[in-house]
């Protein structure tokens, strides 16, 4: 799979007179959280909450500012995190993805709405095999045409 990017919308939750930002992210499932550079923390006035170690790509350590709390917004959603600040690009993360309940198209390698609740986000609270035991793979499974539900759902 190709290199996903998208706009989304970054805001300080606790400064509304700042106006939000729009820009560019590239999304990687591989990553956990959010991560944003630090002349975007800067603009939106995140507090720092802590310093994180973080492993990064190349396998080095470092120490960065873990700040928040921080609104980002994709379409129809929404969601409060913290961002990791590093780096000169921002990157989103699993975390963000699974609270928006966002996925990334297949084959047009771009991010969306999961087409099997497109009005509101849905969430998983439980493990899959503790709702469906002979299922716990029909989101791998899944073609993620619009409206379809997995092959495999019995």
């Amino acid at each position: 799979m190709g290199l996903v990017h998208t706009t989304i919308q970054l805001s300080n939750p606790r400064e509304p007179a700042l106006q939000a930002l729009e820009v560019d992210a590239l999304v990687d499932t591989d990553a956990v959280t959010l991560c944003i550079p630090e002349h975007v923390s800067v603009q939106l006035k995140l507090s720092a909450i802590e310093q994180r170690e973080v492993i990064t790509a190349d396998g080095r350590a470092q120490l960065v500012p873990y700040v928040g709390p921080i609104q980002l917004k994709f379409e129809n959603r929404t969601c409060f995190t913290g961002a990791l600040v590093l780096g000169d690009s921002i990157l989103m993360g699993a975390v963000p993805l699974e609270d928006m309940d966002l996925v990334i198209h297949p084959r047009e390698q771009k991010l969306t709405v999961n087409p099997l609740s497109p009005n509101i986000p849905s969430a998983i609270v439980k493990p899959v095999s503790v709702l469906h035991p002979r299922c716990s793979d029909c989101y791998e499974k899944h073609t993620w045409e619009a409206g379809t539900k997995p092959s495999s759902h019995v």
